[in-house]
């Protein structure tokens, strides 16, 4: 086919330079666009690669980068810059953008685990405190002898032997004090809400 002919496209010549091939571009000229892709992809491909890191990300982001230069090559100024310039920047931009991005939304899963991790730890505190206060209620019901054995063996880490000898028992004694106190305390532990 030729140029002149519906539906093609003139390839633009080896040496044109990238500011006329944006120039094309922006006027929807895909053979130059194709030009532009194939002389640059590469390079903004590594310079994305370099700030994002990942490959797969980074081709991504090399897609979105030549995606926009396909939607924004009228804004291309040669006045103000040089065409690899604009199209390097535009990618350095996306790029540093896609970085952020990652990070912010690390940030925000490290605090949504943070403020559950905290919520269970106060949950946990509270339960552990209220169950303290229930077993202290309820230890109070106990007779004097049954709540000096049980709060020797429990709190004080004593054995049964160890508690029969601090309260001048015999070791049976010991066992049978504990044993009603114990249950005495299931009990009541387990009535209250």
């Amino acid at each position: 086919m030729t140029e002149g002919q519906p539906g093609t496209w003139p390839v633009p010549a080896p040496g044109t330079d990238l500011a006329n091939l944006l120039a094309r571009v922006a006027r929807g000229d895909q053979a130059a666009f194709a030009t532009v892709y194939d002389r640059c992809a590469a390079q903004v491909y590594g310079l994305v690669r370099r700030v994002v890191r990942d490959p797969a990300q980074s081709e991504e982001v090399t897609q979105e980068v030549m995606l926009e230069v396909w939607r924004t090559a009228s804004r291309f100024d040669p006045h103000r810059g040089s065409a690899t310039a604009w199209l390097m920047t535009m990618a350095h931009r996306r790029a540093v953008d896609r970085v952020r991005s990652g990070l912010a939304a690390a940030q925000r899963e490290a605090r949504s685990v943070v403020a559950e991790t905290d919520y269970d730890v106060v949950a946990e505190e509270v339960e552990a405190r209220l169950d303290a206060q229930r077993v202290r209620r309820c230890l109070d019901t106990l007779t004097e002898l049954q709540r000096e054995s049980v709060t020797l063996a429990y709190y004080g880490g004593y054995t049964y032997r160890e508690v029969a000898g601090l309260l001048g028992v015999a070791v049976g004694t010991v066992k049978t004090r504990m044993r009603d106190g114990l249950i005495r305390l299931r009990d009541c532990v387990g009535a209250e809400p």
